[in-house]
């Protein structure tokens, strides 16, 4: 056992009443043995960013995450547990608890101590406090399920002994506000608030300890007309949202999201009007835009898109009413690979496209019709000073996916 794991468990085992030491040792390992096989599994995130301390763990632990096997074992009437064990001779388990569809009445239920997840979804929960979830075996749940209830409010100390929390879905409940210190307690890397009926959002809302970690947050589906900006005079540590999707609520600009280490972006739905060169400032990383079915009348400008220098794929799909204001609109995205124009007036394409484009892979102008990068080298051997000529060559999907070389 490292060092790691006994530090954590002393501070459980003191604060968690009638725990064992075997059920949070096994919680804690479900924890970092989760924290590194999802990294490993999604490009990008086992990075130099990642917390040292996850990287401490000796490489036999990794090995106790795989084949593991689920069996199922008594439960409060009414839920279902299922058990995963792992390792050797099935040294430990994990228990996942499903506790949906029973009813407001259940609360608060009992779990067992090594309860990994818990899902208490569409039970009509009006309330949900920090006693309720200050149980044996609530303060070491690695994912919590809220969705689908009644929720009108949370307090900024809801959450507060969960302290190993990574997943919390809040989707499909009637909250109002979110308090700006909710998630300070726990190392959430995935938060879902979407369906709710939020209207104004604090960026510093999403300032947890999770150490560096990707932090992945959906408020689609609400009535978000404003989002505050995160500021570092409050004390708080700029949140790691590196996924965020505010799509189909009622923002009419783009909010500033500055120095946030955003790599996808989704704003589908919204009544945006104009964006303005500026509008993207401070978002250099982003690579994953996406302004699908804008509710407004979208205008492009020229430049607009000038701060997205890293940007990979962009979105545009859905907007009948969006037109050409010249291939300029696309000037600084040099890293730019695939463009959706589908469902747009952006068509026929310009020539000049690729040469504010220069890396460009893939154009999708309609349903079945996409238009891919082609590279003619010309005659070999080839003529000082000449160079090789690019084109976009378009066809439908099919044709375009039995096409093999697109370099000629």
């Amino acid at each position: 056992m490292s060092l790691l794991v006994s530090t954590e468990l002393s501070k459980d085992t003191a604060q968690c009443p009638g725990s064992t030491d075997s059920g949070v040792i096994q919680v804690v390992l479900h924890l970092r043995i989760r924290s590194l096989t999802s990294a490993a599994s999604i490009p990008g995130l086992l990075s130099p960013t990642m917390s040292p301390r996850l990287l401490l763990l000796p490489p036999l632990l990794l090995l106790l995450a795989v084949n593991g096997v689920q069996t199922t074992r008594p439960c409060f009437p009414g839920c279902q547990c299922e058990v995963e064990t792992f390792g050797l001779f099935d040294s430990f388990s994990l228990t996942r608890v499903d506790c949906s569809s029973l009813g407001p009445h259940i609360m608060p239920v009992p779990i067992p101590l090594d309860t990994a997840h818990l899902d208490l979804s569409s039970n009509r929960l009006e309330m949900v406090n920090e006693s309720v979830l200050a149980g044996p075996g609530y303060t070491t749940l690695a994912g919590l399920d809220l969705s689908h209830n009644l929720l009108t409010s949370i307090s900024p100390t809801t959450f507060s002994r969960l302290r190993y929390l990574e997943s919390l879905d809040l989707s499909h409940n009637g909250l109002t506000a979110l308090p700006a210190e909710s998630f300070t307690s726990s190392p959430l890397s995935d938060v879902n608030l979407s369906h709710n009926r939020l209207r104004e959002v604090s960026v510093s809302a999403f300032t947890t300890p999770n150490q560096g970690r990707a932090l992945h947050v959906d408020l689609s589906h609400n009535l978000i007309h404003r989002l505050v900006s995160h500021s570092a005079r409050a004390g708080l540590p700029t949140p790691t949202i590196q996924s965020l999707n505010l799509s189909w609520n009622r923002l009419r600009t783009v909010p500033s999201l500055r120095d946030l280490p955003l790599r996808y972006l989704s704003l589908d739905g919204n009544p945006l009007a104009a964006l303005s060169p500026d509008a993207f400032t401070g978002l250099a990383g982003l690579t994953h835009l996406s302004l699908a079915s804008l509710q407004g009348l979208p205008q492009l400008v020229p430049h607009g898109f000038r701060e997205l220098h890293g940007l990979q794929v962009l979105d545009l799909s859905g907007n009948p009413k969006l037109t050409w204001a010249g291939a300029e609109v696309f000037s600084g995205l040099g890293s730019l690979q695939e463009l959706d124009l589908s469902g747009t007036g952006l068509v026929p394409l310009p020539e000049t496209l690729l040469r504010h484009l220069p890396v460009l892979q893939s154009v999708r102008v309609g349903q079945d019709l996409w238009c891919r990068r082609l590279v003619r080298k010309g005659t070999y051997p080839r003529q000082p000073g000449s160079s090789p000529k690019v084109a976009l060559h378009c066809g439908d999907a099919q044709e375009s996916a039995a096409r093999v070389p697109d370099i000629l």
